[in-house]
């Protein structure tokens, strides 16, 4: 990095205070960093109006604008009129671009960081408008975006009622490996969450080179807290995060057709919780169900975690690596995932947690745990141990490498 410090703008799609999931969490911790050794202006969408102090503190500036709202209409229109994804058009605003034309045309700035794909098409604007002159572009692709849908077309592939949404993630995947290519090759340093990703953009751009800084904990946060009074019930199964994201949604209503019923055979007492933001509609269905919960949101998981008796990722599509995987190994639970909930993380069946794809093995896998409390708490303290790996103090050193670009 050496000893000159970077004026670095940083583009948001959420604001990233209070890190509580997903992309909040990731862009919060990797501007706090830079925010440490650079000068770093923050824009951002914000939905309401929330407290920025936290981040005024770290940055030099930071200025919000509302988030567009973005019906279904708009999204056939994009279907039907344009070659482009929905994702390049999902935060189109034009006051966030005023925004973003008066910081470029008014400071000078070394880098742009885009964080995720929907705030990529402000960083090519600003290459437009600049030219030459432009900063230098950096692009965190939370996921390879192109590879989640093809996964999405496979999964809903197999249900004919699901067959809309397939065809729609067909066109999606293939007009996302043509933009998420000219992304990549527009930007001086492309940041990828796991080698998997690294490799499968490569596969659109054998030139490109990504730089894989990981998804990460904050190991102290998420360290077990004791036993709260058995409000969950005993056992008790959690699944975590947001809610109205698709390979949420879908890890979930997979989970409870074909897992759950399983488990609720040698365990009839069990509850199933699904916590977090959001809840799609298509989620309303397991309300009717009494041994679950949809809990909505709430101001912080760790309490569900400390009366959880085993967390659950049953993902079927998605890319990138599993904040949620990340968080409950160091909350030291015991874990049960598909292979690809636990894509991009290095951990071994049995040691770290159990893997299974199989409905029938997934369900066996819970009850068996279910079913031994020594084992649960020893492969949850394993699992602790491991996740120290990905603490975010050791992750986000990595950044120094892309401000070198």
């Amino acid at each position: 990095m050496g000893n000159v410090a970077k004026r670095i703008l940083f583009l948001t799609s959420e604001l990233p205070y209070p890190p509580e999931q997903g992309g909040s969490l990731r862009s919060y911790h990797l501007l706090r960093y830079a925010a440490a050794h650079h000068a770093v202006t923050l824009l951002s969408f914000a939905e309401r109006p929330r407290d920025t102090e936290p981040l005024e503190q770290a940055c030099t500036e930071v200025i919000t604008v509302p988030a567009p709202k973005r019906g279904s209409a708009d999204r056939l229109r994009t279907l039907l009129l344009s070659r482009r994804p929905d994702m390049a058009d999902r935060l189109a605003s034009p006051t966030y671009a005023q925004a973003l034309e008066r910081l470029v045309t008014s400071q000078s700035y070394d880098y742009i960081q885009v964080q995720s794909i929907e705030m990529a098409p402000y960083g090519l604007l600003v290459q437009e408008w600049l030219g030459d002159s432009a900063p230098k572009l950096v692009f965190d692709d939370f996921n390879a975006e192109y590879l989640l849908q093809r996964r999405a077309l496979q999964a809903d592939g197999h249900d004919p009622r699901r067959w809309p949404n397939a065809l729609y993630s067909g066109l999606q995947w293939l007009r996302l490996r043509r933009y998420e290519r000219h992304v990549c090759q527009r930007s001086s340093a492309v940041i990828v969450v796991s080698e998997a990703d690294a490799a499968a953009l490569r596969r659109l751009d054998e030139r490109l080179d990504p730089i894989v800084i990981a998804n990460g904990v904050d190991a102290d946060r998420y360290k077990p807290l004791p036993p709260a009074p058995d409000e969950m019930g005993s056992p008790s199964v959690l699944f975590t995060g947001k809610m109205d994201f698709r390979p949420n949604v879908d890890a979930v209503l997979w989970f409870h057709r074909h897992v759950w019923p399983q488990v609720m055979l040698m365990h009839p007492e069990a509850r199933f919780f699904v916590v977090g933001k959001r809840p799609h509609p298509r989620l309303e269905q397991l309300t009717y169900d009494p041994s679950v919960t949809v809990t909505g949101y709430v101001p912080d998981v760790r309490p569900y975690m400390a009366g959880a008796d085993v967390f659950v990722v049953p993902m079927r599509m998605g890319g990138g690596t599993r904040l949620k995987l990340l968080e409950a190994m160091a909350a030291a639970l015991p874990i049960v995932s598909t292979s690809m909930g636990a894509e991009g993380i290095e951990v071994t069946h049995g040691e770290h947690l159990l893997l299974a794809d199989e409905a029938e093995a997934y369900a066996q896998a819970i009850c068996d745990l279910l079913g031994d409390e020594a084992r649960r708490r020893a492969l949850g303290q394993r699992a602790r141990e491991h996740a120290q790996r990905w603490d975010w103090t050791r992750i986000t050193p990595l950044l120094d490498a892309v401000y070198q670009r």
